[in-house]
């Protein structure tokens, strides 16, 4: 159900709310509304009601700024979860199959609980966000060492922080149910008197169609090859910090770009599928072959840029200049650098689609204890004003590129 605008300033402390909002300087009145609007559209989950509207709407911002954006439809098999749980003995745990692995029919799977690579038919292990196939449980899924498995999720507050499914379009091993952080205690206890399990990842599928919103300014000199800005647009929550600061950085680079009449090519994308492998943004790639290695730079706009719970930024870059380019500018602001991820390592998000066909790239995400948790919604989630620093810095940033 949709948190109207109403509610949401009762909710947030309305009148104070409201009165801190006209208080704030243009650029992060601008920012805050973008993310609040943003939220408040609801579950962002690729080729659903929310997704097609949150895209009509992000298409109307991109109009605001000056530019005629493209919706650009790609098709996929949607997953509906149907019933997805855990029951031991009288009580039971509802969590969300991983979307990637197997899944069961109504009745579920029967078996001993025990722990992840043992001789029981149910393994139990836990696990932080979009790590599910790597490292031990990776090597049990590809095993089917065991008939199903229940997956603590393990983010940095309680609750049911879901993996992505990094392997959408070609699933493997055995049903796999993600639950809250708040069941581990209980399940831990269930393990060691060896009780026995019921596990339901039962869904269906359903074939829709989802879509990348692009734009492009043209540039005073068409021949010279274009910079893209790219940033996700879709997740498992309402993402408020996950991807409200990205898409409002976006945004303002655009409202920048548009006036200043760059001299190459600018085209943006905001790509829907990110919590499917970065379907939308390896499907706007593949229309394009020429393109990741002809651009003159990727800047990629990642997650939790601008979190305001236990925040942290990681650089990622194709080479030296890519990531001076990029931490310079941030040391300008005073915005911190807390890790830069080793060259030749392939990146996370949209930027290892760039990485893997040979691309010059940038690209920052952030830190937040809300990634991928369903709290991570309301105006204590972002940092406005660090968010409207980093969308100076990449402001400028794409101003020089453009230019050179």
């Amino acid at each position: 159900m949709l948190t109207t605008r109403r509610e949401y300033f009762a909710l947030a402390g309305s009148v104070a709310l409201a009165s801190k909002l006209h208080a704030l300087p243009e650029r992060e009145r601008r920012i805050a509304e973008i993310i609040r609007t943003y939220e408040e559209q609801g579950v962002h989950r690729t080729g659903t009601e929310v997704d097609r509207l949150s895209g009509d709407w992000l298409m109307a911002q991109v109009r605001g700024s000056g530019l005629e954006p493209e919706r650009e439809m790609f098709s996929l098999s949607r997953i509906d979860p149907i019933a997805a749980s855990v029951t031991i003995g009288d009580r039971k745990a509802q969590g969300l199959p991983l979307f990637d692995g197997g899944f069961t029919s109504g009745d579920g799977v029967r078996g001993r609980l025990g722990l992840l690579g043992s001789d029981a038919e149910i393994g139990l292990t836990e696990a932080a966000p979009n790590t599910s196939s790597a490292g031990a449980l990776g090597d049990v899924r590809r095993q089917n060492r065991h008939r199903a498995i229940v997956l603590v999720t393990r983010g940095g507050r309680p609750g049911l922080c879901p993996n992505n499914a990094e392997s959408f379009l070609h699933p493997f091993g055995p049903p796999v149910v993600q639950l809250s952080s708040e069941e581990k205690p209980w399940l831990d206890e269930c393990v060691k008197s060896h009780s026995e399990a019921l596990v339901i990842a039962q869904a269906g599928r359903k074939s829709v169609e989802a879509f990348n919103v692009t734009a492009v300014i043209e540039g005073s000199n068409k021949v010279l090859a274009p910079l893209v800005i790219m940033t996700p647009r879709s997740g498992w929550w309402t993402c408020a910090s996950e991807r409200g600061g990205g898409i409002a950085c976006w945004l303002e680079s655009m409202r920048a770009l548009v006036p200043s009449k760059p001299v190459r090519p600018v085209l943006f994308v905001a790509s829907s599928g990110h919590e499917l492998g970065q379907l939308g943004i390896e499907i706007f790639a593949e229309r394009r072959p020429k393109l990741i290695k002809e651009a003159h730079a990727w800047i990629h706009l990642g997650a939790n840029i601008g979190a305001a719970q236990e925040p942290g930024n990681m650089i990622q870059a194709s080479d030296d200049e890519m990531e001076n380019l990029l931490a310079n500018a941030m040391a300008g602001s005073g915005i911190r650098i807390d890790r830069r991820v080793p060259r030749g390592t392939v990146p996370g998000g949209e930027a290892g689609v760039v990485h893997r066909g040979g691309g010059r790239y940038m690209s920052l995400i952030g830190r937040s204890a809300l990634f991928h948790n369903p709290a991570d919604r309301g105006p204590d989630s972002v940092d406005v004003a660090a968010i409207a620093r980093f969308a100076a810095v990449f402001t400028a940033i794409a101003k020089g590129l453009a230019s050179a």
